[in-house]
């Protein structure tokens, strides 16, 4: 079942921002706002973030990713 957030008091100038964006896209602002919502309740909280992080493996030994950045950047200047 869907639900209904109202949020007040929003300066104009915000308000502003919010319509120009939409336009931007093609939609309302109420449209806008729902897509971006969907959007950010699809991310996970820093905090899920950093747990997962936590938890993954290192896939390769330090010692070969500096020689991989040293082999990207070059040698040094002189």
């Amino acid at each position: 079942m869907s639900k209904t957030v109202q949020i007040r008091d929003i300066d104009d100038e915000v308000y502003e921002a919010l319509a120009k964006r939409a336009a931007e896209v093609g939609a309302s602002v109420p449209e806008f706002l729902r897509r971006e919502i969907e959007r950010l309740a699809a991310r996970p909280s820093i905090n899920e973030w950093l747990e997962r992080t936590r938890r993954r493996p290192g896939t390769s030994p330090r010692r070969d990713t500096l020689e991989a950045l040293d082999e990207l950047r070059g040698p040094w200047p002189a």
